[in-house]
């Protein structure tokens, strides 16, 4: 982050977490989002918050969970829209056909487990199939790795599918609420096809949801260029989590906080996330929030991984979902995938994607 950038943030939020002088001298503005944002981003604990700043914890604590209570209530309203406008759609799917090579996809939809400590009196609500405690997050991003819609809160014992259903977004797909584009077809002659979310193996398959064909060593060589194609647009959603991981560290372990104060880190790093990386890509500061060698990418020995990822292999603080125990689908849903596979076998087939088969 920029110090131009720190600058904007502090007078964005600042009328939030100001303090009036009463008897000592209070800290100010500048000072209460630095602490929060070396909080957030060195994965420090509170303890070593207090000593580097020369407060108390309770001071530390409370000025971490207001600063990022008055970073959602700033931020969300600018990189997080409540909803999408047909023409934003589309202009989604553009990019995800030009940079992935995957027309009509609309985002990329995941979860992961935040682990936190066992909240008091919370039962086997956020027990999850690792045998910690955790909340979820859930959410879509666009082909650029910034999240769209999220959904943070649920519990760590459900799975993707479940949670998908009973999101705000999730509802709204169900119930046709997302003003999405009306089906129209990929390639010259061909059917109309509806605009779709991808996911993996954790999601149901709907009409506006594809999720890959089952089985990882499947032999109909069709259904592989199918899963290939649409786990190469899929990845967007890892890269994303990946970099929020990496560049906030506080993920890193698991957060010994409150669920309300955990949430509010989630809110919080998922907001500075979309604000920075809307940065990038508009080129206003020579600092860049992700990095070319942090994201995976191709080049012409094929697949190179981003370096996000050997920051999983030690990661403890966030984990996958496990799949949903249903994998059954509607006939509609089924046949709007077969016709994807069809169009990435035929009509949408490119030299590339043989070489992974």
């Amino acid at each position: 982050m920029s110090a131009t950038q720190f600058e904007n943030l502090t007078l964005l939020i600042g009328a939030d977490i100001f303090k009036q002088h009463h008897i000592r001298e209070p800290i100010d503005v500048a000072e209460r989002l630095l602490m929060t944002l070396r909080y957030l981003a060195s994965g420090d604990s509170i303890s070593s918050i207090c000593y580097q700043y020369l407060v108390g914890l309770t001071t530390a604590a409370n000025i971490i969970s207001e600063t990022c209570q008055a970073l959602w209530n700033n931020l969300s309203s600018i990189v997080l829209p409540a909803d999408l406008s047909e023409d934003k759609w589309l202009t989604v799917a553009n990019n995800f056909a030009d940079k992935w090579n995957f027309p009509h996809c609309i985002g990329a939809i995941d979860g992961k487990h935040i682990i936190i400590q066992c909240p008091a009196k919370a039962g086997s609500s956020y027990y999850n199939y690792k045998g910690s405690h955790s909340v979820v997050l859930l959410a879509i991003c666009d082909a650029n790795y910034i999240f769209q819609f999220v959904d943070i809160g649920a519990y760590g014992r459900r799975s993707d599918g479940g949670i998908f259903k009973e999101s705000v977004f999730g509802q709204k797909f169900e119930n046709n609420e997302m003003k999405l584009p009306k089906p129209a077809p990929i390639s010259e002659n061909g059917d109309n096809l509806p605009y779709c979310l991808v996911g993996d193996e954790a999601f149901p398959l709907k009409t506006y949801l594809l999720r890959p064909y089952p089985g990882k060593q499947n032999t109909e060589y069709e259904k592989r260029v199918f899963n290939y194609r649409l786990s190469r647009a899929r990845r967007t959603i890892e890269n994303s989590f990946g970099i929020l991981a990496n560049r906030w560290r506080i993920f890193r372990k698991p957060i010994i906080l409150s669920v309300d104060n955990t949430m509010k880190i989630v809110q919080a790093t998922v907001c500075l996330h979309n604000w920075l990386r809307m940065a990038d890509l508009n080129e206003e500061e020579n600092i860049q929030y992700v990095t070319p060698e942090l994201i995976d990418r191709q080049n012409e020995n094929g697949f190179v991984p981003g370096s996000w990822r050997a920051d999983m292999e030690t990661l403890s603080g966030m984990a996958d979902i496990t799949r949903s125990g249903n994998n059954s689908s509607t006939r509609q849903a089924a046949e709007v995938r077969e016709k994807f596979l069809y169009y990435f076998n035929n009509d949408g087939a490119v030299d590339w994607q043989y070489a992974y088969m």
